[in-house]
Formats: structure tokens, C-alpha cells, sequence
């Protein structure tokens, strides 16, 4: 015997509620629904559910069947719900689940990263820094402040162009070439300061020694009189999806102490990568 979706049993032969209305127009031809309050409300409802009718779907929602049905194939279209012609059924779609694993990935890159951080931070006297890759910037998720009273800081949720940061440029750097040169092209390359590049063929210039460190410098590129080395983090693909950094003074951050740091630096995001199940590329394992 079938069941339900509480989980009773219903006899074998009884028929199941169509999972659209009859003379409805196929999928492809539906129009676009913009009450994204209900899309949203729709897919709980599924998520929590092993299948939905269409009238179901209706009574749990209080949403008319016709309606409804609209959003439903909205969302189809865009793989956030799924129909099986079978069974006549509604299902929560797996475009979800690749947004949910996304957001794991993000939680997990910050858990992670927390206690690496920290211990950038004990080792170098400086700022340690966490931050994801969010379009054309980076975003600071994370940061263990040094207890020097000149320090960097950055508010988490503080935005920085990929071109004028060390984590930044360090995902610049390994992104993958087509990807990489159509975001160049597209980058506008903001001047902050004298040392920001403000020409495609010097950042490419120094994102190829970036690769062939594994770690790179910010030079006052940002902000003059502060100096950062970062690496980059790699999601599972190999993508790079984030990295860490340290930021302090020029004063401190001399030519010295970058090259002592460059390689711890490049070590920590490895452990980071390796921690969230990333797999590093072979430029980075050859540096």
C-alpha cells in the first residue's frame, strides 16, 4: 500500500490528486510568477514533504491550485522544484541543494578557518584575516585582531575589489584562464593608490607570480602604509572560493618579514583547504 504524505497507509488501487489541472499550459509556456513570498513558501512546503500533490500543495498553502501551479513551473524552470509525471507529484528540486551546499561550504570555510586564523595570528604579530569570493570583490568573514596598537582592521562584511587585495589578487590568480580574463575584461581596475594596478597587463603580471609563489602581496595597493600577504582557498573543484591573509604596517611588514610569512601563509590556506575537503591545484602543491 502507498502512503500518504503523514505517513498512512492508503489503499493500493485508490487514485492520487493530479499534480496539475487539466488544460493547463505545459511548463514552458507559463508565465513568470513575481510573488516570491509564495514561491519561498512553496518550497518549504515541499521540503518538508515526500512528494506534494498539486492539491495538497493548495490546501497546505492556501494558495489556489491555477496559482499555484503557476509558481510551481516558475520554479521548475529555474530547477528549485521537480515533477514527476508519474506519480503526479511535486518534489523539492535539486538547484536547493546546490544552493544549500553553497551555504554549507560558506559556514564551514568560517568554522574552520577561525582556529587557522588564530594561529596566523599568534605566529606573524599581525592581523590575521578570513575572506570568501563574492563576484567581482572578496568579503571579510573573519579576522583575529594583533594586540599592537597600529594594526589593520577590517569589519566583517567589509567588501574589497579582487584587484586591489591580497586574497583578492591570490584568487585571481589561480581562477581558471577563460573565467579569469572574461572577469578581467569586465573588472574595473579602481586606483586607491600610486601602488594599486591600474593596468590589465600589470595585475596580470603580478597574478603570474602569484601562481608561481603560491601566495600573494598587497604592497599599499589598498591602503598606503599597509602591506598583506595572502593564498587562497580551493573548494573540491580546485575553484578558488576564498583564502586567508595577513595585513599589518609597512613599519613591520618589511621585505623581511613578507618572505618569512609568504610560505606560512600559503601552508595555513593549504590546511584550511584540506580541513573543508578542497583539493588544492598542482601550482599551488608545486610552489
Amino acid at each position: 500500500m502507498a502512503k500518504n504524505i503523514s505517513g498512512v497507509a492508503r489503499p493500493a488501487g485508490e487514485k492520487r490528486s493530479r499534480g496539475r489541472p487539466r488544460g493547463t499550459a505545459q511548463p514552458s509556456e507559463a508565465a513568470s510568477v513575481q510573488s516570491l513570498d509564495r514561491a519561498i513558501a512553496l518550497m518549504k512546503l515541499l521540503s518538508a514533504g515526500n512528494g506534494l500533490s498539486l492539491t495538497e500543495i493548495s490546501q497546505q498553502s492556501g494558495i489556489a491550485a491555477s496559482t499555484a501551479y503557476r509558481m510551481l513551473t516558475t520554479l521548475q524552470a529555474h530547477g528549485m522544484v521537480e515533477f514527476n509525471e508519474a506519480d503526479q507529484l511535486w518534489f523539492i528540486g535539486i538547484e536547493t541543494f546546490r544552493m544549500g551546499a553553497g551555504f554549507l561550504r560558506r559556514r564551514k570555510l568560517a568554522e574552520q578557518g577561525r582556529a587557522i586564523i588564530q594561529d596566523l595570528m599568534l605566529e606573524s604579530g599581525e592581523t590575521a584575516n578570513l575572506a570568501l569570493a563574492d563576484e567581482d570583490c572578496v568579503v571579510f568573514v573573519s579576522q583575529v585582531e594583533t594586540h599592537e596598537a597600529i594594526r589593520a582592521f577590517f569589519r566583517p562584511g567589509t567588501r574589497s575589489p579582487l584587484h586591489a587585495s591580497g586574497i583578492g589578487k591570490a584568487i585571481l590568480a589561480f581562477t581558471e584562464a577563460r573565467q579569469r580574463d572574461a572577469l578581467l575584461k569586465r573588472l574595473p581596475l579602481e586606483v586607491f593608490t600610486p601602488k594599486t594596478h591600474a593596468t590589465r597587463a600589470s595585475l596580470i603580471a603580478d597574478l603570474i607570480g602569484i601562481r608561481a609563489r603560491g601566495f600573494s602581496v598587497d604592497d599599499e595597493e589598498r591602503n598606503l602604509g599597509m602591506r598583506c600577504v595572502a593564498a587562497a582557498v580551493f573548494n573540491e573543484f580546485g575553484e578558488p572560493v576564498g583564502g586567508v591573509s595577513i595585513s599589518g604596517p609597512t613599519v613591520r611588514m618589511d621585505d623581511a618579514k613578507v618572505a618569512a610569512m609568504g610560505p606560512r601563509v600559503r601552508s595555513a590556506a593549504a590546511a584550511l583547504t584540506q580541513a573543508m575537503g578542497g583539493i588544492l591545484p598542482e601550482a599551488v602543491r608545486a610552489a
